[in-house]
């Protein structure tokens, strides 16, 4: 019965269903549903309620111990019981700076994620534009090739009345079955990509997918600032760290202080018969950083915090060269692509058009034609690749910047539990 239902579904409505698998994208909705659909970035979340989870449990007393005594002679007659309570405090601000340092890992796990969706992004967009020159490219070969055919199919008919010689006929059908596997070849690429790029997407392996739209002409984006890319304010959070570490091991060296009461009764006998006696009793206990300072920890954590800060300010002029260098990158491309596609290209198919008109006439050889033919087909690819290039430096630039990220998480801010 359920295979007949099936089958009635599928008949009615299976390619609907199957065509809801396809997943068509453009370059602009890439990162939206890269940082929605990636599972490494699902999973990297994680990691703030991690965090998060480690906050509730920091900056709190140890918890107090019960103690229960009992004492008695062989007889049973005489013996003693007692009951103890014991809580320790800490002498310094070990707690408040416990919850610091972890509130400052929340936000550092919060960044965390935000980097790697920022790197995964930029790897997808950058997929993303190879894919859609790629298909430029193949539209390109598909009018290269009926321009092809076109021209083998004269030449036969040329060659047929023995007004041009087989040879350059031949030559036309050579030249048509080299641009038709250059399409393949392209094809072949395309199915490359979409494999390297549906894991980035978070695109089931089974599911179709199409990437839409086309390059749009180099346009070069306005300057950015870049402080609030998610690796440097991560860099700055673990300064912060790092400075709270220094503090708590200075805070260590001295041990939690230990005070608790006690009450025991006492049971004895005596001239008078049995009697019992009971004693409340206050102890405390200091300990003293006589021999174990903590110089050790303290000299290490001092010597991590002024590496974070190194490295902060590597990272800071890192991000200065990545910024600097892509901005130059697509200047450079942008100015490639404008001259090539207004200058050139138009020099050369204005030429390509006259010796097509000078073939058909009789007045040029076929060699000369398909050089032209293959000249301006690597100029319009050059301008197209000059286009790719472009946006592919734009997206470093984007990413160098963070123009993708989320805002940035605000710092946490609840109440600090004093000592």
């Amino acid at each position: 019965m359920f295979k007949s239902v099936f089958a009635f579904l599928f008949l009615l409505g299976g390619p609907a269903v199957f065509a809801a698998s396809a997943v068509t994208l453009s370059l602009e909705q890439s990162a939206g549903y890269t940082r929605e659909h990636n599972p490494d970035l699902a999973a990297a979340r994680l990691r703030i309620a991690e965090a998060r989870g480690r906050l509730s449990g920091a900056g709190r007393l140890s918890n107090p111990e019960i103690g229960v005594d009992f004492r008695s002679d062989r007889h049973g007659r005489e013996g003693n019981v007692g009951v103890s309570f014991d809580q320790r405090f800490p002498l310094t601000a070990r707690l408040r700076l416990e919850r610091k340092l972890s509130l400052d890992l929340v936000r550092a796990a919060e960044l965390e994620v935000r980097e790697e969706e920022r790197l995964m992004i930029a790897q997808a967009q950058g997929l993303m534009v190879q894919l859609i020159a790629l298909s430029e490219q193949r539209g390109l070969r598909e009018k290269q090739i009926a321009l092809a055919q076109k021209l083998a199919t004269f030449a036969s008919d040329r060659a047929s009345q023995g007004e041009i010689s087989p040879f350059d006929a031949a030559q036309a059908q050579v030249d048509h079955q080299r641009l038709f596997l250059e399409r393949q070849k392209l094809a072949a690429q395309e199915i490359a990509l979409l494999g390297e790029l549906k894991p980035k997407l978070g695109v089931a392996a089974t599911a179709d997918l199409v990437v839409s739209g086309s390059l749009p002409p180099p346009v070069m984006p306005p300057e950015s600032a870049w402080e609030h890319r998610p690796d440097f304010q991560m860099a700055r959070t673990k300064e912060a760290v790092a400075r709270t570490e220094v503090e708590l091991a200075k805070a260590n060296r001295w041990g939690d202080l230990s005070a608790g009461a006690s009450w025991e009764s006492e049971r004895e006998e005596s001239e008078r018969g049995l009697e019992r006696n009971g004693f409340l009793g206050l102890r405390v206990s200091l300990p003293l950083p006589l021999w174990d300072p903590n110089k050790g920890a303290i000299a290490e954590k001092s010597a991590a915090a002024s590496r974070a800060v190194l490295e902060t300010q590597a990272l800071a002029e890192g991000i200065r060269h990545q910024v600097a260098a892509a901005r130059a990158e697509m200047a450079a491309n942008a100015r490639l692509a404008s001259e090539t596609r207004t200058r050139l290209l138009p020099l050369v198919k204005e030429q390509t058009d006259k010796l097509e008109n000078a073939y058909q006439t009789g007045q040029a050889d076929l060699l000369t034609l398909l050089r032209a033919r293959d000249q301006m087909l690597q100029i319009e690819a050059a301008a197209l690749e000059a286009t790719r290039d472009f946006h592919l430096a734009r997206i470093r630039y984007e990413a160098a910047t963070a123009r993708h990220a989320p805002a940035a998480p605000a710092a946490p801010s609840p109440r600090l539990r004093r000592k």
